[in-house]
């Protein structure tokens, strides 16, 4: 009997090893282009390859194509979006994303190159704003803060355009563009509303914008997973990681990141 009961533990205990040595140990992270990809690679990465982890980096060249490559499954998480924009994506391409926590995200910002005042503007005033909806919204909500454009109350997120948009004090002419060619692009137009991470990508201050966006937590860039991996302990690793105080440190070390939203300043 006493037999009997020992190998039925050590049974058990095999068991219960191999399940915990089945646990997945690599993780592929997608990302778009801009400071995210960067933030992983030196305050992530380390993190997770001290837990042992063999992590697999992929840059796309175009944010529409981060979320496509989640759902066919050649990347487990993504680093480049808001809650809002993959909650339109959810419904767009019929997936089931989840956002686990947030990273330190870069605000959008009034930029200008022709001006150094929010005075000068003016009727017929040129404004560059990004071209995908979400992102689109936002910007334009800067310009209703400052009094320069009014949003219809029925204006959407994830489906917003600029139809949604009337003069208030001023009668603004907007030239729609992609968000990354928009600081390249300042030359061409009065002011830019230009995301934060192609800033700090370009070594420039985020604190230097004309007017900088008060971000909702919805547009709050967050790491994304597939729904059904929220309980599996490499999501529960990779999120540990972004709210780390070892992470904090290193955002905190870096001047590029001044103006950008912190972790800690309101956890998921």
């Amino acid at each position: 009997m006493l037999a009997a009961i020992g190998l039925l533990l050590f049974v058990s205990a095999c068991g219960t090893e191999k399940t915990a040595s089945a646990e997945k140990k690599e993780m592929t992270v997608g990302f778009g282009v801009g400071t995210y990809e960067e933030q992983f690679r030196k305050g992530i990465l380390p993190i997770l390859e001290e837990k042992g982890y063999k992590v697999d980096i992929k840059t796309f060249s175009q944010n529409m194509q981060v979320n496509p490559a989640m759902k066919e499954g050649s990347i487990d998480a993504s680093v480049f979006q808001s809650t809002a924009y993959m909650e339109g994506i959810n419904e767009q391409l019929d997936m089931d994303m989840k956002g686990i926590t947030f990273v330190p995200t870069a605000p959008q910002g009034l930029y200008s190159q022709k001006h150094t005042s929010l005075e000068d503007v003016k009727d017929g005033t040129t404004v560059a704003l990004p071209n995908d909806p979400v992102n689109q919204e936002r910007a334009v909500r800067i310009l209703e803060e400052l009094g320069w454009v009014k949003v219809k109350a029925d204006a959407g997120t994830t489906d917003f355009n600029l139809s949604s948009v009337e003069p208030d004090q001023y009668d603004i002419s907007f030239k729609v563009l992609d968000p990354a060619q928009i600081l390249v692009s300042l030359q061409d137009v009065d002011y830019g509303i230009i995301n934060g991470n192609y800033i700090a990508n370009a070594g420039k201050k985020i604190t230097d914008a004309l007017k900088i966006e008060n971000t909702p937590k919805q547009h709050r860039i967050i790491v994304s997973i597939n729904k059904e991996n929220e309980n599996k302990q490499w999501a529960k690793d990779l999120k540990a990681a972004y709210e780390s105080e070892e992470f904090d440190k290193y955002i905190k070390s870096q001047d590029k990141y001044d103006g950008f939203i912190l972790v800690d300043s309101d956890k998921k």
